[in-house]
């Protein structure tokens, strides 16, 4: 094994390869993510995923580290003693010295192990840390950069417990792959330790490259001009940049999720990746081929009880000829594509609209951000739905046991008396409750920064504001989706089914999990060429140009306030689903 090397040596470029196969006894494998049972960020479901099978192959002998919080613990993991003797020293070594560290059972696939690192705990030993990293990389922290902080309590954790643990490892090799920069600090101080491990450090983007897309830069044209250190110096991340760019070159191993997240990597961060790994799918989670049909009707029902309540008092299209569209990931407004997505539409809408269509689009953004709490008005729509539908059972019942009394009597009865004054009575009093003056919000939460938020500011200017002849209806949703949601009750991978399309035209996107989801779910989706799986689709289909929108879908002009080619693409994947010819033949024009 390659180990103990100096922290000048960047690559494995020109070693020869290693052939040798070192049964999994022998080894002990560890994963370090700060989205480990923390689900707050996009490689969440990386870490899920690929948990899963590695448990299944290394068993007992791999490991996840990441932060400890109590509602997770409480939700997620069941804890347990440390099943390996040196695993065991470790722990009980690290709480005997002021930490508290934490070893259990992920309650996900595979029920991997995993030791988790209490951040708040150990926040008493963070200046001697600081001096710590100082004097492995030269990369200073300021005070006021809390989450950075964080980091380096979690990464001097990481290479303590990694201390520890090959102290006592009993001639087993230790591998660590670390996750992103918020993982990087152990890497660096492990190196700087001279831990006898090999390490491996991954990027699923690199934190530069997501700030200069998110300021709407012409980024991938421009990759080879940046002045690196003066973009970050710029942005108040400049130490965030030092420590992921000090792990990258630390790492015995560096590796990425796509080909363009590689290229970006070689210019941020001045490595080439010596591996590219895909980001993959629990397949066999989402293997009831037979059921797509089934699986879509049932949660497209679920969806269609939301919408009855959203937009009670307006409601006057056909739900069954209403399709639902969706985007969903983390609110990076630019880099995801909610911007253009925007544009194309309210050209959907004015399409639509001026051949007077009977399709309306109901689209979705899943977008976590910022809120309050539930919009009042949303929670009363979905009470009125549910006081309606109590109200029809109750009639129900009434009508069905006087028609029973009349047929075992023999007789018709009179369809004008089998409804008396009090039934009428209950009808039209939940009629009028059903009258609202206001529109129907285009919000379902109270969002806190509501004047300068960029979707609700967007929805303002292009005027999607789910009027009664607009036939483009507009939903955001800031909030995972949960299955016990008071409002859409639902996990996301049942709102999926139940959706007609996704729509992800991100600019920014190292993998991009949404689309791959869709895919195996048997849902349409819409991506771009600049995300990882749209590059993956490009090399492994027949007709790449039929699934993937063309490379010039976004033009050099930074602001991109015109709709522009992948607008326009967005639009030629949707109007063929709302079965309106006049409307394509006008669009061809």
């Amino acid at each position: 094994m390659l180990r103990g090397r100096s922290l000048s040596v960047t690559s494995l470029g020109g070693l020869p390869r290693w052939e040798a196969q070192l049964p999994v006894e022998d080894l002990l494998l560890f994963e370090v993510a700060w989205e480990v049972t923390n689900k707050v960020g996009g490689i969440y479901t990386v870490i899920q995923t690929k948990a899963k099978t590695t448990a299944d192959e290394w068993g007992d002998n791999y490991f996840l580290i990441g932060p400890y919080f109590e509602h997770n613990m409480k939700t997620q993991v069941e804890q347990c003693k440390p099943v390996n003797d040196a695993i065991g020293r470790a722990v009980s070594t690290m709480n005997k010295h002021g930490c508290q560290v934490h070893f259990g059972r992920w309650l996900i696939e595979g029920s991997p192990y995993v030791v988790l690192f209490d951040i708040g705990y150990s926040a008493w030993n963070l200046d001697k840390w600081k001096g710590d990293l100082w004097e492995a990389c030269s990369v200073g922290i300021p005070y006021h950069d809390q989450e950075a902080n964080d980091m380096l309590i979690f990464g001097s954790l990481t290479a303590w417990f990694l201390k520890e643990v090959t102290d006592h490892a009993d001639g087993k090799h230790v591998i660590v792959q670390f996750h992103e920069w918020q993982a990087g600090t152990g890497l660096i101080l492990s190196r700087a330790q001279k831990l006898p491990i090999a390490t491996v450090f991954t990027t699923h983007a690199t934190l530069l490259g997501r700030y200069l897309c998110a300021a709407n830069t012409d980024f991938y044209n421009h990759l080879d001009k940046f002045n690196i250190d003066k973009e970050a110096g710029e942005r108040q991340i400049y130490h965030r940049y030092c420590m992921e760019r000090a792990s990258v070159h630390c790492a015995h191993v560096f590796t990425t999720v796509s080909e363009i997240t590689a290229i970006e990597a070689e210019h941020m961060l001045k490595r080439k990746p010596d591996v590219i790994t895909p980001n993959g799918l629990n397949v066999k989670k989402f293997s009831a081929v037979h059921e797509f049909q089934n699986l879509h009707a049932m949660y497209k029902a679920r969806i269609q009880d939301f919408v009855r309540g959203h937009f009670y008092g307006h409601l006057d299209f056909d739900l069954e000829k209403t399709l639902f569209l969706f985007i969903a990931g983390r609110y990076e407004f630019s880099n995801k594509g909610a911007d253009i997505f925007l544009e194309s539409l309210s050209r959907l809408n004015f399409l639509l609209r001026m051949h007077k269509s009977d399709v309306t689009v109901v689209v979705f953004f899943i977008m976590p951000a910022k809120t309050n709490n539930f919009n009042v008005e949303t929670l009363k729509g979905q009470a009125v739905r549910k006081q309606l539908w109590d109200t029809a059972h109750s009639v129900k019942e009434k009508f069905g046991k006087k028609l029973y009394d009349a047929l075992l009597r023999g007789e018709i009865p009179d369809m004008n008396t089998i409804l008396d004054r009090d039934d009428l009575t209950i009808m039209k009093r939940a009629i009028f409750s059903t009258q609202r003056q206001s529109l129907p919000p285009v919000t379902t939460h109270n969002m806190i920064d509501d004047s300068t938020d960029p979707i609700l500011s967007t929805i303002r200017r292009i005027g999607l504001f789910n009027g009664r002849t607009d036939r483009v209806k507009v939903i955001l949703h800031p909030e995972f989706l949960s299955s016990t949601s008071p409002l859409l009750p639902m996990d996301y991978e049942e709102f999926v089914r139940g959706c007609h399309l996704g729509v992800f035209p991100s600019y920014y996107e190292p993998w991009g999990y949404t689309p791959a989801e869709c895919t195996v779910m048997g849902i349409p989706s819409v991506t771009t060429n600049l995300s990882g799986f749209g590059c993956f689709m490009q090399e492994h289909v027949a007709d790449p140009a039929a699934y993937v929108t063309p490379p010039e879908d976004y033009s050099e002009e930074p602001n991109r306030e015109a709709l522009g080619p992948s607008g326009l693409e967005i639009l030629r994947q949707i109007l063929p689903a709302c079965q309106a010819p006049d409307i394509k033949q006008s669009f061809s024009r």
